[in-house]
């Protein structure tokens, strides 16, 4: 049964919206797995590729990924769950399968606040943000962040400083420390709350991801707080995903003479709650939590250290999928010479020069896997050996690999390059 949510929750070109459809449809994931073409006609908003997707009844990645869950002490928790946010289950497009380490709160018990906002914050924006986490978990509430540099992390700091639980939503799996300096706070966050993903072990962070998980960020929440975020910026992504999930947004007022509060002065301007303090975001929810929530008006001396300001201001750069340097056989020499001819698939001579064409729009190690499968069929455990990389790293590869529509997973933990096996059967 667990395979079949993960099955589901990995079928690509099915967004989430169409993957509720089809729980609303059918009864639970085994029987959308079980079910045949003519099934699928009946629900609404599923396309052809939707459907081609949900026809290959392979679960090779599926294990893969319960393998890898069970390996790394990941946790999954799917949309039917008793434990599964009833907030979250509410909007449009909820992911069906949680992966998570830690433990979970109860969602429904106390207020969550989302906390949001800019990386490179300023030395004001950052001390306000560890002290509104700190005042509103001791208020009694629950903060949810990113584990980004800048406001997230800094107020999942002042919650925990509190003694408060939090929940970290990630942009990656759940098991992949990003970015790496905050290793501690993940530790932190690990041991007294939890750390939550939509994405499989090992995926990597991508400029894509964060703001598809923003979208739980403000989902978990009763209310968002932006602390401090420039015109362009991933907070008002969040806030006003949380506008739409009919969601309270506050904000924290800020210098109109300083670049980095536009964007968050801008929400004040449009309606937002303008707030000074933890208790003036958690007093919202008085009504909703009753006997649950207490005032804490003792003096707060939290503050940003110089050297949280200072790694605020460093520039943070989204790391390469995988660390190590793919190593590649030494047969394949030519392969890096080819793909630099931008007449690659023009070149009649060039065996599979539909495979080829495909390679300048490969990562490196996106690359090297698939030059790993030149020769045919190969198991994963093999690609590993060839490829010097990590199983979980591998794994989001072929992930990605799978939705470019490169390489096709087959039984027994075996993958080709699907390409190359359509021009053997014709």
């Amino acid at each position: 049964m667990l395979l079949h949510w993960i099955w589901l929750a990995h079928r690509p070109g099915v967004n989430d919206r169409v993957k509720l459809a089809l729980l609303r449809h059918f009864r639970d994931p085994e029987d959308i797995f079980f079910a045949d073409n003519g099934a699928y006609d009946y629900v609404e908003g599923l396309t052809q590729e939707a459907k081609d997707a949900l026809l290959d009844k392979d679960l090779t990645g599926a294990e893969e990924i319960l393998e890898a869950c069970t390996r790394e002490k990941l946790h999954i928790l799917t949309y039917q769950d008793a434990a599964y946010p009833a907030r979250l289950k509410n909007i449009t497009d909820p992911p069906v399968v949680l992966y998570y380490k830690g433990r979970l709160p109860d969602f429904d018990a106390l207020p969550l606040i989302g906390v949001v906002g800019t990386r490179k914050a300023s030395a004001y924006g950052l001390t306000t943000a560890k002290r509104m986490g700190y005042q509103i978990g001791k208020c009694g509430g629950i903060v949810v962040s990113g584990m980004a540099y800048g406001i997230d992390g800094m107020a999942m700091s002042g919650a925990l400083t509190a003694g408060q639980t939090v929940v970290g939503v990630l942009g990656c799996g759940a098991d992949v420390v990003y970015p790496l300096s905050n290793r501690a706070l993940f530790r932190d966050v690990e041991e007294y709350g939890c750390l939550l993903s939509e994405f499989p072990p090992g995926y990597p962070p991508a400029k894509w991801t964060f703001p598809k998980r923003n979208r739980i960020i403000s989902g978990l929440s009763n209310g968002v707080l932006v602390v401090e975020a420039p015109e362009k910026s991933g907070a008002l992504i969040t806030a006003r995903l949380a506008a739409e999930q009919g969601r309270d947004v506050f904000v924290v007022p800020g210098n109109i003479d300083m670049p980095s509060f536009v964007g968050s002065n801008r929400l004040l301007r449009d309606g937002a709650i303008m707030v000074s303090s933890g208790w003036d975001v958690v007093s919202e929810y008085e009504a909703l939590y009753p006997d649950k929530l207490h005032r804490e008006d003792a003096p707060c001396q939290v503050r940003a250290y110089p050297d949280e300001v200072l790694r605020a201001s460093q520039p943070e750069k989204i790391p390469p999928k995988v660390a190590q340097t793919p190593a590649y056989p030494e047969k394949k020499g030519k392969l890096k010479k080819n793909l630099d001819k931008k007449d690659i698939d023009k070149c009649s001579q060039t065996a599979y020069s539909d495979v080829y064409a495909t390679r300048p729009a490969l990562s490196p190690d996106e690359a090297a896997v698939a030059a790993a499968l030149e020769s045919g069929e190969r198991l994963v455990d093999d690609v590993i050996a060839e490829t010097g990389l990590t199983t979980g790293k591998l794994l989001a590869i072929l992930t990605m690999l799978e939705l470019k529509g490169v390489i096709k997973r087959l039984p027994g933990k075996r993958i080709c390059l699907k390409i190359r096996q359509n021009k053997e059967m014709e």
